[in-house]
């Protein structure tokens, strides 16, 4: 990806801080992540304010990965999977709504997180002891005009891989 159209404000071996400046600058992160072989049984944990752009991006990385049709926000529904043409399983979790930990426990979502495919998770502190460590925490922030200032932590090895991605 090319510093000129994704500007890297910061690196280190485990974090980078980018900064988006259009949805194009999201659909081009979104498409070198689903580039990543990484990707495929990855935990993604999406931090960021009501408006940041946290669907948005799931939404461009979806579409990188070969979903078609329409893709609707598990806000209601807290979890809305995908299938992608070659077979990956998709987990597009919003916890926003999440008021009690232990509905993790009685949906089921253990043996989701436990099973191969990526999972996306919105609001993923409403789930804060349930889930396993997310491999990367993307963190969104909305800036006063459109741009978004964007902090990636990879706290795995599978994390460091997609950060090593998306700074090829």
């Amino acid at each position: 990806m090319a510093d000129d159209h994704l500007p890297i404000v910061e690196t280190t071996n485990s974090a980078r801080a980018l900064c988006w400046r259009s949805e194009d600058d999201t659909d081009a992160f979104a498409r070198a992540l689903a580039a990543s072989p990484a990707i495929r049984d990855a935990f993604i944990a999406l931090h960021g304010d009501l408006g940041a752009g946290k669907t948005t991006f799931v939404r461009h990385l979806l579409r990188a990965l070969g979903i078609a049709g329409r893709i609707k926000s598990p806000t209601y529904a807290v979890v809305e999977p995908h299938e992608a043409p070659d077979g990956l399983q998709i987990f597009h979790f919003d916890f926003y709504r999440f008021s009690d930990p232990r509905e993790w426990d009685d949906a089921g979502f253990r043996d989701i997180f436990a099973g191969p495919g990526l999972k996306l998770a919105e609001w993923p502190d409403n789930a804060a002891g349930r889930m396993p460590q997310a491999d990367l925490a993307i963190k969104i922030e909305a800036m006063t005009d459109d741009t978004r200032s964007v902090t990636l932590l990879a706290n795995t090895a599978r994390g460091s891989d997609l950060l090593a991605r998306i700074a090829a």
